[in-house]
């Protein structure tokens, strides 16, 4: 991590550098403020160890131009005995800290750490917590040990990495693998759906704007280019980004910096980029919905994550990880699935892949009567792809089953489809949102999307 020194005496200036080198710091030096100020908007740093007292801009100013305009890295001041008050005053202002001259060179290395450390605790508590990786042995597909050696190459690198797949098969579980594997680990993990954002909101969120910059902006806001500063932002339905914002995208990829709207100043960004998508972007480019330039940037390396359904072999694992976790925000205990559910499992084309699979064992386990989850507790849709049993045909319900039976199944299964989008099963039913709201009321369904 680099460290920006912004001193005005040369002698302490190229004793601080080397002091900070000596620690297995990155350390670079500025003789003033301004200078500091022009150096913090070229490139990114992890810290800033300024004095108070400096010609153009001192570091009081300095600070206080970071915390209004510039980028959000951690402060430690440096000051005089008699400017105690003026240290306060900074620590106020949000320097993390102050030392006092002459200082002691282990003193000042703890106090930096202090400092990084609390600003890196205060960014992630006011974003998305990083998941731990998960332990223990992992799927064991032949598709998914294709997809581990992958990930297990360029996770620690810091290429641009495209995850492609159907929607539900866990993209975004495998970006925060990618992340938890990465050097950006100790930093934060952001999401954000691109497709779930209208237009006139996106650019905002992902840059950020400037007091005043428009009707509404009352404060400055940071974007999650900023937030995400030392962790991994991971832009989810990449595909369905506005062609303006492509060009703004790509930008930032190439310039690594950003600008908030209504802002002037060009701010680094150190943070792990990773998409996903679940069109193909090579179809979209010859299409002309989607910038051939940013395709090509994005695919440095592409990760194709396989459906459900051609990876049979990851079923046991799946189902414990999700039956773990759900019986565990239940309050319910399972040990397992009879061999006879795995298979029908097994046997499953899964339309909604893992997000499907998860809804399915949530529903079992409500309906489970003992510790064990029974075929009859997933009451697996029937569908062209399901193998069906001569004793399941034999079984089956007749055609003099009830309209409200068949009503029901019909729009259970139509929503287990779209995920849970009522908009979206109610098109393929043909009739309208109010009478889907309408229905799900009545038979009392709660499919999640």
């Amino acid at each position: 991590m680099k460290i920006l020194v912004a001193d005005d005496e040369k002698n302490i200036r190229e004793a601080l550098v080397k002091l900070l080198k000596a620690s297995g710091w990155e350390a670079e030096a500025a003789e003033n403020g301004l200078a500091a100020q022009r150096r913090l908007q070229e490139q990114a740093f992890a810290g800033v160890i300024a004095d108070l007292k400096m010609p153009g801009m001192d570091g009081l100013e300095l600070l206080t131009w970071c915390r209004a305009y510039g980028p959000d890295v951690p402060f430690v001041m440096i000051s005089a005995h008699g400017e105690i008050a003026d240290a306060v005053e900074a620590m106020k202002r949000g320097a993390h800290d102050y030392i006092t001259k002459p200082f002691d060179p282990d003193e000042l290395d703890f106090r930096l750490r202090q400092a990084l450390e609390a600003h890196r605790d205060h960014r992630i508590a006011r974003s998305v917590q990083p998941l731990a990786a998960e332990s223990g042995p992992g799927p064991q597909s032949p598709a998914w040990k294709r997809i581990d050696a992958l990930v297990r190459k360029a996770a620690p690198t810091t290429s641009l990495i495209l995850i492609t797949g159907e929607s539900g098969t866990g993209k975004e579980v495998l970006a925060r693998r990618i992340h938890a594997d990465s050097a950006f680990a100790s930093g934060p993990f952001l999401a954000i759906n691109i497709g779930g954002i209208p237009e006139n909101l996106l650019e905002s969120e992902l840059f950020g704007f400037e007091k005043g910059s428009f009707t509404g902006a009352d404060k400055r806001k940071n974007g999650l280019f900023e937030l995400a500063s030392e962790g991994t932002l991971f832009l989810d339905e990449i595909g369905e980004m506005p062609m303006p914002l492509q060009v703004k995208l790509l930008r930032v990829l190439q310039e690594r910096k950003i600008q908030r709207i209504g802002g002037t100043v060009q701010i680094p960004v150190e943070s792990r980029i990773l998409a996903a998508t679940n069109r193909n972007l090579s179809e979209e480019v010859k299409a002309g919905r989607f910038r051939e330039d940013l395709f090509y940037r994005l695919n440095v390396v592409p990760i194709l994550v396989p459906p459900l359904r051609e990876r049979a072999e990851d079923l046991p694992w799946l189902c414990s990880r999700l039956l773990e976790k759900l019986a565990k925000s239940m309050g319910k205990k399972v040990t397992g699935l009879t061999t006879l559910a795995m298979n029908r499992l097994r046997g499953y084309s899964f339309p909604g892949n893992i997000r499907e699979l998860e809804n399915l064992l949530e529903r079992a386990l409500i309906f489970a009567e003992g510790e064990v989850i029974t075929e009859e507790d997933l009451d697996l849709p029937k569908t062209s792809s399901t193998v069906v049993s001569t004793e399941e045909i034999l079984s089956a319900p007749s055609l003099g089953s009830t309209l409200w039976e068949l009503e029901r199944r019909a729009i259970t299964e139509c929503l287990l489809k779209w995920e849970g989008n009522q908009t979206k099963a109610a098109e393929e039913l043909g009739i309208t949102r109010r009478t889907m709201f309408n229905k799900i009321k009545e038979y009392g369904l709660a499919i999640s999307g």
